[in-house]
């Protein structure tokens, strides 16, 4: 019996649980289950050969309940993928397990990505099953450097192996197209391998040069045949039966030579076989290369990790490893050394350049308590910091881990190149055999049908199918690292071009989020800095953010502070206290009505205050008017440059704030907002994005906040500043790491020119196969046109997966229009 626990979703009495509990006792296979209320968790002991995950999830969801079955997401990096059509082999494959909730393979990046129940299988049922279909896994176990390092040095042997096949396939193929070719365009042949004179000699020497190219790239008859015999063939099987084909029947030939048949010389296919198998050995080299260029964003981040640090140990500076530094340690670095870990100054002063990781270009003033980011580059000073994060928890390594799950994430419009990838291969290789046959059944010789079959079997690529989405998501998302633009993955790349509304928070957004004096205007004879000073010193002891800026603008004036006494806060209107001999009162116009106050002549510039977007702060001495003093927490410099960015873009933009309608509307005034929400509570962001999304818009929110995390979430396309809150960055799709709104248009101008690209990718991928087959099936020579040679369909077929790559490694040139 198999014992095992699942969390249920949606009961509220112990009538729920009775009925669940009833259930799931009734199903065939089940000795027990039984139901604790109070930790939602449902126990079960059954007979897994009779009863699977999936029926108790079935049962449970029937009688008005939710299984929630906890998963694992893994990642494999998996070998021996040549084409789209082995992709799919490896994700359905895995897919159809029953405890796998989900399986995506990226063929760039040779990775597959399953989210599994870990108590019903295990890393090593998954990697059995990759095996079962023809191709190798193996558990990525993090983005360390070491780990990228090792998987780096992997592919650049594998490119090198590839290269060196390449050109020692070149040296036999060469002198082999030479020779069966020369004969033919009248080049000169040394009589002993001429074909009129000796054509044994003509056959055999081309079967000796043969045999070396075919045992170099013998790996695309072993992974071709292998794929084939298990039913799911792919790129290599074309090329494993077309090569054979080719070769077999020239070897035949040859036989036939040797047996006293000269005629047969002129029916050889060697050069055929030897020339694909090169020139596609080639394509591989190149794609190899293109491919390498795509993941050049991780390389970049990567190569920010400094290998060792400069830690205190026993009193003495020591120099580690970056792995052997731990939470707590003291780390020094000097002038032109790169920030090792992150974590918090104790010691010294200098500048950082931490452009690298967010963009931006001038270098941060730090102090004393100030944070470090692992990564950035210590300009001109000494200090001294303790570690608060090491290994996989730095925000480099974070960002590292989310490029790299974005850059192996799909986008919904590779759905349809997925779904035709899969039936690919069968199709052509069943098209070469209704091709060959009815070429021959028309009467053509078998020579004939037998040159159409190869030339249809090698010109059809899948390869460039499964690359046209994934390369340019990987070029996509690292453009975005390099400007600061954190994407999470394909379909939030894919979504963002279609945003039609970008819906902004006030505070911290489109704002500071940092309150700041803005006038001081005084009555009755007090002084601008008597005012100050006096609201200030009673502010001292208050934590409201419009006081603590009075404190923050007293303390950078120099003034000296007042010990008050006789403090008293009063809800919703201000503070009263005592200042020296003075009654101080410092608030809204309410307490000073409350109070019986006169406003005297401070009514009318009050109103100007408002209206403009600032907070008047009241105060009065002793029962009479002496001043206001106005707050306002001040745009953000690029604020209105964004705003209006994305007006000429054509789209929409919205504020929302909790904010009263007359400084909503000041600040919207201020920026160019369209539209204004205001007065909204934290709770309701939410449900204002969905009144926008039921108008039909796609809308995407800009937030920092806890509070704005369900709007983010709720939003098409959730936009988290970079500054702002983990939850808030864990609930966007998109972080912009330096905190400039004009990262936003940058963004939408970035996902544009991504799905622009994938479809540029996709059409040439589709157009090259749906007019490349026929071709090669004879079409044009039906009607009189040429017939396609077997040697340049295979050149074709190469080079349609290096355009591909190609096309995609264009987008390395985006700027923002920014820049």
């Amino acid at each position: 019996m198999h014992h095992q626990t699942f969390d249920i979703e949606g009961m509220t009495c112990a009538a729920c649980a009775q009925t669940v509990e009833k259930v799931t006792s009734k199903l065939p296979g089940v000795e027990s289950a039984q139901i604790n209320l109070a930790t939602e968790k449902l126990t079960m002991n059954y007979d897994q050969s009779v009863l699977s995950v999936q029926e108790i999830e079935k049962a449970v969801s029937g009688a008005g309940y939710q299984v929630v079955t906890p998963t694992k997401k893994q990642t494999f990096s998996i070998e021996g993928m040549t084409c789209a059509s082995c992709a799919q082999t490896v994700e359905k494959s895995v897919a159809n397990l029953d405890a796998v909730k989900y399986a995506q393979v990226n063929l760039a990046t040779e990775k597959l990505t399953v989210e599994y129940d870990p108590e019903s299988i295990s890393a090593k049922d998954i990697i059995a099953t990759v095996d079962r279909s023809g191709y190798q896994a193996k558990e990525d176990l993090d983005a360390s450097v070491d780990s990228y390092s090792e998987s780096k040095d992997k592919k650049t042997a594998q490119m090198e192996s590839i290269w060196r096949r390449f050109w020692l396939s070149a040296i036999f193929t060469i002198p082999l197209f030479y020779i069966s070719m020369g004969p033919m365009v009248g080049l000169p042949v040394p009589s002993m391998i001429d074909p009129d004179l000796n054509g044994l000699n003509f056959s055999v020497i081309q079967l000796i040069l043969t045999i070396p190219v075919i045992l170099l790239g013998w790996s695309y008859y072993t992974g071709g045949f292998k794929a084939l015999f298990k039913g799911h063939p792919n790129m290599d099987s074309l090329i494993a039966l077309g090569t054979s084909a080719a070769f077999v029947y020239s070897l035949a030939a040859t036989i036939v030579v040797w047996n006293g048949d000269p005629s047969y010389a002129h029916q050889l296919y060697y050069e055929s076989a030897a020339v694909i198998l090169t020139l596609i050995t080639l394509g591989k080299y190149l794609e190899s290369r293109s491919k390498g260029k795509t993941s050049e964003a991780i390389e970049k981040l990567m190569d920010l990790a400094p290998k060792t640090a400069t830690v205190i140990r026993d009193g003495e500076e020591t120099e580690v490893g970056i792995d052997q530094v731990v939470v707590g340690d003291l780390i020094i670095v000097k002038p032109g050394e790169k920030i090792p870990v992150d974590g918090t100054i104790v010691e010294g002063r200098t500048s950082v350049d931490e452009s690298m990781l967010t963009g931006e270009s001038i270098p941060v003033e730090k102090n004393i308590g100030d944070s470090m980011v692992g990564g950035s580059f210590n300009n001109n000073g000494t200090v001294k910091y303790k570690a608060d994060k090491v290994g996989n928890d730095t925000a480099l390594a974070q960002i590292i881990q989310l490029v790299e799950d974005a850059q192996g994430s799909k986008a919904p419009i590779a759905k349809m190149a997925d779904i035709i990838s899969g039936y690919f291969v069968p199709i052509v290789i069943g098209l070469a055999i209704i091709a060959g046959i009815g070429w021959y059944i028309s009467g053509e010789s078998g020579v004939f049908a037998l040159t159409i079959a190869i030339s249809v079997l090698v010109i059809a690529c899948p390869c460039a199918l499964g690359l046209a989405t994934p390369t340019a998501i990987m070029v996509g998302t690292g453009k975005g690292a390099e400007h600061g633009v954190l994407i999470k993955g394909g379909a939030a790349l894919e979504t963002t071009h279609k945003v039609d509304m970008v819906v902004f928070d006030k505070t911290g957004t489109i704002t500071e989020g940092k309150p700041v004096v803005t006038d001081i205007v005084t009555a009755n004879g007090v002084s601008e800095s008597d005012l100050l000073m006096l609201t200030a010193s009673a502010e001292k002891g208050s934590e409201h953010p419009l006081g603590e800026a009075i404190v923050r603008e007293a303390k950078a004036k120099g003034f000296e502070f007042i010990d008050g006494e006789n403090f008293s806060a009063i809800p919703g209107h201000g503070i009263e206290v005592t200042i020296g001999d003075q009654q101080l009162l410092a608030g809204n116009k309410k307490l000073m009505v409350d109070r019986a106050i006169s406003l005297d002549d401070l009514a009318e510039p009050s109103d100007q205050l408002a209206s403009q977007g600032k907070t008047p702060m009241y105060i009065a001495l002793d029962q009479k008017i002496a001043g206001i003093i106005a707050v306002a927490d001040t745009v953000k410099e690029n604020s209105a440059q964004a705003i209006e960015k994305l007006h000429q873009m054509g789209i929409e933009v919205a504020m929302i704030t909790g904010d009263n309608t007359r400084t909503a509307a000041a600040i919207a005034g201020q920026v160019g907002i369209d539209r204004v929400l205001s007065e909204v509570l934290p709770e309701d962001k939410a449900n204002e994005v969905t009144k926008l999304q039921a108008e039909g818009k796609k809308v995407a929110m800009v937030g920092d906040g806890i509070n704005d995390a369900p709007a983010l979430a709720q939003a098409d396309i959730g936009i988290a500043i970079g500054s702002g809150t983990d939850v808030a960055i864990e609930s966007a799709d998109i972080v912009l790491m330096r905190s400039d709104l004009l990262d936003v248009p940058s963004s939408i101008e970035l996902s544009k020119a991504t799905i622009r690209n994938i479809k540029e990718n996709l059409f040439w991928a589709f157009a090259y196969n749906v007019l490349g087959i026929p071709v090669a099936m004879g079409l044009l020579y039906a009607f009189g046109g040429p017939l396609l040679s077997p040697m340049i369909a295979g050149a074709a077929m190469s080079l349609s997966s290096v355009s591909v790559l190609a096309n995609a490694l264009r987008l390395k040139r985006f700027k923002p229009s920014r820049a």
